[in-house]
């Protein structure tokens, strides 16, 4: 299993990441316009704008790191993780309008063809340092993210890609302009504008579908219910439900065990699997297990049985008298019925005659009462 990082480590990569991607944003940003302006370069300026916008998403993930890394406290008990899972859905949102953005100026030029720049051949090394630049980013943030399990900082990745992949349209885009094709660039701009667009539209599907509480992905989920089935003393799982929070998921669910164990070992069980299902899976940061004696996904919920109190009531209405000599009552939830287990002390065994007019108001009681399936009459040894 892969180290998991505490949250204040995780904040901590994740800044430091982002502070790095900030700076040399903030660099190509400077150099791109600057040289674009004066190199007449109209593809060079634009790709600057994209690095400026990059700048701007990185504050928005620097920010979302600080509000999602706080712990959870009494308005948020499941923790701040949805904040970096926002500012996930903004920066795919900044993909697509850079794209439409792109392929609208794009347009204008192919109507207007004196808009078309020439630019200087100066523009070359400018392309060519910001694709180096933009992908050592990528990978240097993409590793970060996949160290982190951070979805934020792996859709800032692909944000730096795009600024390389758009800075490989200005390289090839003025090259073919130096080689008699003026339209070179802008046939190409559209293309990654139709990629940047795509990622954009991947990254604001994927949060979206968190925010709606979608469940993890299926051989996850596969895998979840396997170890969760092969825990001694879960019989059968009948009901399992998971969900993505940030770099997190959350896992509900419902397993059977024997009806007949105590309370307190239904309890281990549950916790078992609990530790089993965070032990084994780097992303799960909490399991709620619910317990039950039998599948009851299927049972009619309406039907409401009687409580402790009520089955009590009812043997000391039967009983009478005979109701002291009961040491306990065990009563089972099974099949939507009662399963009642009389226990009568040890030191009624001589008494035939009493445990006989035991056994059979209890007998009366399991024909009268709808409610009750069964109940059986024991001697404690």
């Amino acid at each position: 299993m892969a180290a998991v990082l505490d949250s204040e480590e995780l904040a901590r990569v994740k800044t430091r990441v982002t502070y790095v991607g900030a700076m040399v944003n903030v660099f190509l940003t400077l150099i791109k316009v600057g040289v674009g302006i004066w190199g007449h370069s109209a593809a060079l300026i634009a790709d600057g704008i994209h690095s400026l916008s990059d700048l701007l998403s990185d504050l928005v993930v620097i920010g979302a790191i600080k509000m999602g890394s706080r712990e959870a406290d009494y308005d948020h008990p499941y923790g701040h993780r949805r904040y970096e899972t926002l500012a996930t859905v903004l920066l795919g949102l900044g993909l697509v309008v850079i794209a439409g953005g792109i392929v609208w100026d794009i347009s204008e030029r192919l109507r207007h063809a004196e808009k078309l720049l020439l630019p200087d051949r100066n523009t070359l090394w400018v392309a060519l340092i910001s694709i180096l630049a933009n992908e050592w980013l990528y990978h240097y943030t993409k590793r970060a993210g996949l160290k982190t399990r951070s979805n934020l900082l792996i859709a800032n990745a692909w944000h730096h890609r795009s600024d390389a992949i758009s800075s490989v349209v200005v390289l090839i885009g003025i090259i073919g302009v130096f080689a008699g094709y003026p339209y070179a660039d802008a046939i190409a701009a559209v293309i990654v504008a139709l990629m940047v667009g795509k990622i954009g539209f991947t990254l604001v599907l994927q949060s979206i579908n968190e925010l709606v509480d979608t469940s993890l992905p299926e051989e996850q989920v596969k895998a979840i219910r396997k170890t969760i089935k092969t825990t001694h003393g879960v019989k059968d799982i009948h009901l399992l439900r998971t969900r993505q929070m940030g770099e997190d998921a959350y896992v509900d669910a419902h397993i059977v065990v024997d009806p007949r164990i105590t309370v307190s070992e239904g309890h281990q069980i549950g916790d078992i699997v609990r530790d089993r299902l965070k032990n084994e899976f780097d992303d799960i940061q909490d399991v709620l297990v619910h317990v039950d004696p039998e599948d009851d996904e299927f049972l009619d919920k309406d039907d409401v049985l009687p409580q402790r109190e009520e089955i009590i009531a009812l043997f000391r209405e039967t009983l009478g008298d005979l109701f002291e000599h009961i040491d306990e009552i065990k009563i089972h939830y099974l099949d939507g019925k009662l399963e009642i287990e009389v226990m009568l002390p040890h030191l009624i065994l001589g008494q035939v005659k009493l445990i006989e007019q035991i056994k059979q108001h209890c007998a009366l009681l399991e024909r009268t009462v709808d409610k009750i399936g069964k109940i059986n009459v024991f001697i404690k040894a």
